[in-house]
């Protein structure tokens, strides 16, 4: 059986090229991109614009399919998380997270991740693989026709564009994933698939400090570093990467950077930790080492994670060491924390992922069991299991 091509691996240049193959001209490539990321259709037979002979080209040798859908959860702050299934027992988990003006979608670029920060709960679940460009485009395609849906449902406005921002702030590293995650920028900036601007599309890495020189010169928006730390010592701790890109070098990269950003500043994210990093000698650190670097920051609650023996910063902890960057002429937020009630919060996308993929593997087993043995035999598995 022929392996089928999934179009949602390709980026516009690939498309065009694809189309070539079966003989068609460049403008079926962008009908075939309006059709698929704007419409969100996956029925060749349903885009009716194409010709029915290369219809029938794409029914035998193409597809268009996402991961598929383990779990979709909405918090009591309407915070969605939808955990999919990416193969081989790996699942990841992509969060949409609606305010007044704006719908972010938060996407994940790898199963797992191999920096394996201390505050940060995926890393401790370690890294599996790289997910394929289908994989991360798949999830802006399926969140934003899933969102379409339910709009439609709740308030009549069916179709209505639902996702306004992306940030590569899910499970993993983009920027060690770098190819696809690239591909993936270039489908959510083209004016036939979703338009985005490149402000309005966030990358955010731990500091790979040649991969973000590579990323200005290939498809630059902008970038959030999650620096979490004011001194080598302590970011050692922390971050392991930093013992290999140490802060100075991520400075450095983050001014080269700033030529060629869509912004005119690299946004700082800073995970606050009680007793650790949130001393108000931290703060004036930070003051020193991001001098000459246009910036803001965005101080993050920690949320904590039984395995990390890390705690919060109190809100009064956070409010000075804020006023301190505030006051040192530095803009600074503090992220309101959404979705902690489904484990969908800065640095909880691991969530259950690992425990739900072995419930399902049970459930699995069970049912297979049962069709041998009797309905009884769940019982057992579930005291046992």
């Amino acid at each position: 059986m022929a392996v089928l091509t999934n179009l949602l691996d390709l980026d516009p240049d690939q498309l065009i090229a694809y189309c070539a193959e079966l003989g068609e001209k460049p403008f079926r490539a962008k009908q075939l991109q309006r059709w698929i990321h704007q419409f969100g259709v996956s029925d060749f037979e349903a885009m009716t614009d194409l010709a029915k002979s290369l219809r029938d080209k794409l029914a035998t040798r193409a597809c268009v399919r996402s991961s598929a859908i383990i779990s979709d959860h909405t918090s009591s702050d309407g915070t969605r998380k939808w955990l999919l299934d990416v193969g081989q027992n790996n699942a990841i988990e992509t969060v949409f997270i609606p305010e007044e003006s704006r719908g972010t979608l938060c996407i994940s670029t790898q199963a797992g991740c191999a920096v394996n920060c201390r505050f940060c709960s995926t890393g401790k679940q370690g890294f599996n693989r790289n997910l394929t460009v289908s994989e991360i485009i798949g999830q802006l395609w399926m969140a934003e026709f899933e969102l379409r849906k339910t709009k439609g449902i709740n308030s009549g406005h069916k179709g209505e564009r639902q996702i306004t921002n992306v940030v590569m702030m899910g499970m993993g590293e983009p920027l060690l994933n770098f190819e696809p995650t690239v591909t993936a920028l270039k489908l959510m900036l083209d004016d036939n698939a979703y338009g985005l601007s490149r402000r309005r599309v966030t990358l955010s890495t731990s500091g790979v400090v040649p991969m973000i020189d590579k990323l200005s010169h290939k498809c630059p928006v902008a970038l959030a570093v999650s620096l979490h730390a004011s001194n080598d010592a302590l970011r050692n701790d922390l971050i392991p990467l930093n013992k290999k890109y140490p802060l100075s070098e991520l400075m450095e990269a983050c001014k080269r950077y700033l030529q060629f950003a869509p912004r005119d500043f690299v946004t700082f994210e800073y995970c606050m930790l009680d007793g650790v990093n949130d001393g108000d000698h931290h703060a004036r650190e930070l003051l020193n080492l991001v001098r000459e670097v246009p910036c803001k920051f965005n101080l993050i609650p920690f949320n904590p994670f039984p395995e990390s023996g890390l705690k919060r910063s109190a809100n009064s902890r956070i409010r000075t060491f804020a006023e301190i960057l505030l006051a040192g002429g530095i803009v600074t937020t503090i992220r309101k924390t959404r979705g902690e009630d489904i484990d969908a919060a800065c640095g909880q996308l691991a969530g259950e992922v690992q425990d739900r993929t072995r419930v399902q593997e049970r459930m699995q087993k069970q049912t297979e069991y049962q069709k041998k043995f009797g309905p009884d035999f769940g019982r057992i598995v579930e005291i046992t299991g």
